[in-house]
């Protein structure tokens, strides 16, 4: 399992092998990654019959596209049976790749299908850098459209919490940053509210994006759309974030999935608008993704754009995300819906 070893510790996996060979393929791997081993054409024939046709730590379970193929979603197994989704989106002048830092999630926000089916397990760190490499790869082949043939940009909005895997986590913004060669600023860390994470993230040397997924400006809401938030209540989370702000100079973001007659009150725009402007954050409003299993429903375009409004009025500077991936479940909140139905 090339990806699960050490970058810097290759050789191991090169017995007998001059030490530049560890180097080689550690290029192939995290700089200019190929979908096969046969495709690293100057190590020699013998070595890559040994390290086997696949570098990846995970076989291709389902491969879905939407959008007139500017959306592509994968679903990687694990030889455990732990299953891994990431979604790469197109733009004109970006292209995003969403990953994965758990098979399933504990956090169980009541919206998400992703926390409804539950924990498998954390992801090593191989295995979240080896969602960005096959992605790099599959574009080298097959490229998005007009959108550039490489991951501009990297976000942690797939399944999982990621400040709950802290280790494997910083491991994999180390590998993404100082040996893939990523620029910190193109990678954005989501979590529903991990406040000693966020302290934590805030003492790296990396300068990444922190985006909250808020969701209520209050804690009676809050916490029953996150369970998280009575452990770690709103007053909190801004005081964590705060020392995020502090320590980088980067400005936050706040998450907002409407769901109608649920958190897209005036009222809650009201409220939302205050933590924003505390915090000199940027609000992403995201039209819920509802699933089978969600009984939250997407607000109406009515109470979207009041909403809206309402946070203009306030002066905050406020973005209604674009949704892609919706028909294929790649979309946010969607991840695991599809390969449940068909398991």
């Amino acid at each position: 399992m090339l990806y699960l070893t050490d970058p810097d510790e290759l050789a191991d996996v090169l017995p007998g092998e001059p030490p530049f060979r560890a180097d080689q393929l550690r290029e192939w791997l995290y700089q200019s990654p190929v979908l096969t081993t046969a495709e690293m054409t100057n190590l020699p024939a013998e070595l890559r019959d040994e390290l086997g046709p696949s570098p990846w730590p995970f076989e291709i379970d389902a491969h879905q596209s939407a959008d007139g193929g500017t959306t592509q979603k994968w679903l990687f197994r694990a030889p455990d049976g732990a299953s891994i989704e990431s979604v790469l989106m197109g733009y004109p002048k970006r292209t995003t790749l969403c990953i994965s830092s758990q098979a399933g999630c504990a956090m169980a926000c009541s919206f998400c299908a992703t926390g409804q089916f539950g924990f498998e397990r954390h992801l090593t760190a191989g295995e979240i850098v080896a969602q960005v490499a096959y992605a790099q790869a599959w574009l080298g082949v097959h490229p998005l459209g007009n959108s550039p043939r490489r991951v501009t940009n990297v976000v942690f909005m797939g399944m999982g919490e990621p400040l709950a895997n802290y280790t494997h986590l910083r491991e994999s913004l180390r590998r993404m940053i100082e040996v893939m060669g990523m620029s910190a600023r193109s990678i954005t860390v989501s979590t529903v509210g991990v406040a000693p994470g966020i302290r934590k993230l805030a003492t790296e040397p990396w300068q990444v994006n922190l985006a909250i997924s808020l969701h209520a400006a209050d804690d009676e809401l809050r916490e029953q759309l996150v369970p998280l938030n009575k452990r770690y209540p709103i007053a909190e989370l801004i005081d964590a974030a705060h020392q995020y702000f502090d320590a980088k100079g980067r400005r936050i973001s706040i998450e907002w999935t409407l769901m109608d007659g649920v958190n897209d009150s005036l009222e809650q725009a009201a409220k939302l608008a205050d933590i924003a402007h505390e915090l000199a954050a940027h609000v992403n409003v995201i039209p819920l993704n509802a699933t089978p299993l969600t009984k939250e429903r997407p607000s109406t375009e009515s109470r979207i754009e009041g909403f809206l409004s309402e946070l203009r009025r306030f002066g905050v500077n406020v973005t209604l995300r674009d949704t892609k991936g919706s028909d294929i479940d790649a979309a946010c909140g969607q991840l695991r819906v599809r390969q449940a139905s068909v398991r």
